[in-house]
């Protein structure tokens, strides 16, 4: 046991000198904000094409979600002669059960408006590590669907900034935003603030006020 423990023992290890200065150093924000106006402008574009518009996915006469039914249906048809769109089986009965059961009608307007959602979050730079993130998630499953055209290069250029989440937003909503809000393992401003002065509970104190 005691072998194990040594072996295993907590350490912790400094990021190199060029990935602190690249993802953590607020001197390279100007080259971040490139990435998030390139990044957010495609999920804008993207996100706006699916909302508004003759070719719109949602607020239809009929019913949502029928382009991406056939999305749906396109990638997971497979084909007598040549290979499917889906290289994983395990995704395609996905898609399959999602059709199924109709869930295009609804995730449909998840789809659009959340990714016109990344694409505002990333342009004005709030919670930028978050919409970078979403991206990534979206992307990554466009990508399982077999669609590529520009998704592997917006999968990078996501990921990157995911990397960079502390100082991606410096010229942005996050420069004040992140600082009051903090992260999981530590609180900002305005939740240290709230801990010192807790806001009573009503119902709590009706409660006592007739014990």
């Amino acid at each position: 046991m005691a072998v194990v423990e040594r072996e295993f023992r907590r350490e912790s290890h400094a990021d190199p000198r060029v990935l602190r200065a690249v993802f953590s150093n607020t001197a390279t924000a100007p080259l971040w904000l490139l990435a998030r106006l390139y990044l957010g402008y495609q999920w804008l574009i993207a996100g706006w094409h699916k909302t508004v518009g003759d070719d719109r996915w949602i607020a239809r006469d009929g019913p949502d979600g029928l382009a991406l039914k056939a999305m749906w249906e396109r990638a997971t048809a497979v084909p007598r002669d040549g290979a499917p769109a889906i290289s994983y089986d395990w995704y395609r009965d996905f898609l399959g059960y999602l059709l199924r059961h109709q869930v295009y009608t609804w995730f449909a307007w998840v789809i659009a408006l959340g990714e016109t959602a990344i694409g505002i979050a990333l342009i004005i730079g709030v919670l930028t590590g978050f919409a970078a993130l979403a991206g990534v998630f979206l992307t990554f499953n466009f990508q399982l669907m077999g669609t590529a055209s520009v998704n592997p290069l917006l999968f990078i250029v996501a990921l990157l900034i995911v990397f960079a989440w502390k100082v991606a937003g410096w010229i942005g909503v996050d420069r004040w935003l992140l600082p009051a809000l903090g992260a999981p393992w530590r609180s900002g401003r305005c939740v240290r603030r709230f801990r010192k002065h807790p806001v009573p509970d009503p119902g709590i104190d009706a409660t006592l006020s007739h014990a």
